[in-house]
């Protein structure tokens, strides 16, 4: 059973200021029906409504039993607009270091595994910990710390960690001198804890695989950092026409301690992966999961692991609702259904912007996700620094035509129209116009001249030429495909070097091998263009020190994630992250609304572009119109 599904004993203690009462202590209390009595030599004031409202609170919640869960909801969840409010939960062994959780937080203190390649760094170390006390009690976890900070590698030490750990041996399996199980390694018990008395070996304890889903952009990225960090873990890639289907595929399955599959999959090959006895679920990115009710969300929540646990830089995109679709594979019912925390906290938070109820969400997540970021003390020490810095480039008059044009074309149009039409015209627009920023190329004759065209064009050249020159290699991300194989097209004419573009249609085979290129120092392309979509996440791209964002994708969470690419451990430059704007556009505006907002990125991030199309046609006018400095002649 499930800590989380456990009965727990539990009692209620009343706060007055500073003072704690038990039920009865305060109906003595209460029943003397004044505002001012005298309690262990202090005089206390009782507001008398507020002790009534108490009363009856605890008339209907009584001390007794309740799951782990249901205190969760009643100690996080109940506010004085419910009576009075519930100001904390504390509990004694494993419970109050549940509550206690936090990047300082003690708990047990495990050494790296034997079996790791590789050094754990003490925040990764601490990542463990908590990733094994969480799993011994069933609960699941959600590793959320910024991208590049190593959640991968920490998963891969929990999974030998507990293939390691020694136990006792049961009748129905022997134990050898020498083990030959793969799973087993010798040097994690040199310290003598795994020895028998009369000297041999302990067997490891067998432990049923882990089904790992990553987007399937990472699964090669996947294989390799297990190959790299975890030779004794047998692994099996779930992917591609020929995988295997029905029993071969249960009995293969079950065979391996890490089965890889993408998201795609899980919908299309559900039941094949529910005959399997798994013992963990995983999930990289688990923001792909944020749709509560796709087929892939659906389908994972149907399988069943007794642990789980999540990785993802980015628990929340857009929308609260993502933290509870992610949250609710990992610790079903913990948040309540999806409309009672619709009700309870994401209407109140991202539209009152209601701040309390955003503190009761972070005491409720805090013990079950672990998140430490880039600017934490005791990591940035680990990492080189990041600089950022805005690339603001002028049209071209052919670009500031076609803006124009499109803009003037879609205001009449949205005059007349309303409903789920004016919103889709806006957004055809809005997307016209990042095309027209970008190229204008993009929609015209795709075999006319490209050079000269593009104020961002012209400038990108410029200054991926000063990175050749200076040794330097770089990332570039766009969001459109068509506009990356302009530039493959571009870049490599005039810069006259090879330049690789990984996109979502890139096959997989071809898509290592660009990654392993890269990555050689000295030998490989110095130009990586990528799309944001396929490369913006999971992938480690470190021999980059220069981070191009050619079009925004006026997301920061999704910015951060590309930028991160580079931006991680292993990295030993200064990384410049360069984002182009072009000047007086919309561009502008949206970048300049995204600066402001950025201190609002952790809680809740507005849902892209589709603000937009709720703005009036003179705020549209205003917010699409190009300004006189947009134009320079090239």
């Amino acid at each position: 059973q499930k800590a989380i599904d456990s009965l727990l004993n539990f009692d209620w203690q009343i706060a007055v200021g500073d003072l704690r009462f038990s039920p009865d202590e305060f109906a003595r209390l209460a029943e003397r029906r004044v505002s001012l009595v005298r309690h262990g030599g202090r005089w206390v004031q009782l507001d008398l409504e507020a002790a009534d409202r108490a009363a009856q609170l605890l008339e209907k919640k009584k001390a007794g039993t309740m799951t782990l869960a249901e205190a969760f909801r009643t100690a996080f969840t109940t506010s004085a607009a419910d009576g009075v409010p519930v100001i904390g939960l504390h509990g004694t062994s494993w419970v109050g270091q549940l509550l206690e959780q936090a990047p300082t937080a003690r708990v047990e203190t495990l050494r790296q595994p034997a079996g790791f390649e590789g050094t754990l760094r003490p925040y990764q170390l601490r990542g463990l910990d908590w990733l094994s006390f969480l799993d011994r009690l069933g609960i699941g976890g959600c590793l959320a710390d910024d991208m590049g900070l190593g959640k991968t590698i920490q998963l891969i030490a929990l999974m030998l960690h507990e293939r390691e750990a020694p136990r006792e041996l049961n009748s129905s399996r022997p134990c050898l001198s020498r083990p030959s199980d793969p799973s087993f390694s010798t040097e994690a018990i040199d310290d003598g804890r795994g020895l028998n008395r009369d000297g041999s070996y302990l067997c490891p304890q067998r432990i049923g695989p882990t089904l790992l889903f990553a987007p399937t952009s990472v699964v090669g990225n996947w294989t390799k950092e297990l190959a790299r960090f975890a030779k004794p873990l047998r692994v099996l890639v779930h992917h591609g026409p020929e995988r295997l289907r029905g029993e071969a595929f249960v009995e293969t399955a079950s065979a391996h301690d890490v089965v890889i599959t993408s998201y795609a999959l899980a919908h299309r090959d559900v039941e094949d992966l529910r005959r399997v006895a798994w013992h963990r679920l995983a999930l990289d990115e688990a923001q792909k999961i944020k749709n509560p009710y796709a087929a892939s969300t659906l389908a994972i929540r149907s399988l069943a692991a007794p642990h789980r646990v999540a990785l993802t830089g980015t628990p929340i995109e857009n929308r609260l609702s993502e933290l509870w679709s992610i949250m609710d594979v990992l610790n079903p019912g913990l948040l309540g259904t999806a409309a009672e925390f619709r009700d309870r906290f994401a209407m109140p938070i991202e539209k009152l912007v209601d701040q309390d109820r955003a503190g009761q969400l972070r005491k409720l997540i805090q013990p079950f996700v672990l998140r430490r970021t880039k600017s934490d003390p005791l990591i940035a020490g680990d990492l080189p620094e990041k600089m950022e810095m805005k690339v603001y480039c002028n049209l071209t008059p052919e670009q500031a035509a076609m803006y124009q044009q499109i803009t003037s074309q879609m205001l009449g149009q949205v005059d007349a129209a309303d409903g789920i039409r004016r919103r889709a015209l806006v957004l055809a627009a809005l997307t016209r116009l990042k095309q027209v920023c970008d190229h204008p190329g993009l929609l015209t004759d795709k075999d006319a001249s490209v050079d000269g065209r593009s104020g961002k064009t012209e400038r990108l050249v410029e200054m991926l030429e000063e990175v050749i020159e200076e040794g330097d290699s770089a990332l570039v991300f766009t969001q459109f495909r068509e506009m990356g194989h302009l530039l493959e097209q571009v870049l490599e004419r005039r810069l006259r070097t090879k330049v690789p573009f990984l996109h979502g249609g890139t096959p997989a085979k071809m898509r290592d091998q660009m990654i392993d290129n890269f990555q050689k120092p000295g030998e490989g392309s110095k130009i990586f263009l990528l799309s944001l979509r396929a490369g913006g996440l999971g992938l480690n791209l470190t021999n980059a020190n220069h981070v191009f964002h050619f079009d925004r994708w006026w997301n920061p969470a999704v910015e951060s994630q590309a930028t991160d690419r580079a931006h991680r451990i292993g990295q030993t430059r200064k990384v410049q992250v360069h984002k182009f704007v072009c000047i007086g556009t919309v561009e502008e505006r949206i970048d300049q609304l995204l600066t402001e907002k950025v201190a609002l990125a952790d809680r809740i991030v507005g849902s892209g572009d589709e603000w937009l199309t709720n703005l009036s046609t003179d705020d549209l006018r205003k917010t699409l119109e190009l300004s006189a400095s947009a134009v320079a002649e090239y």
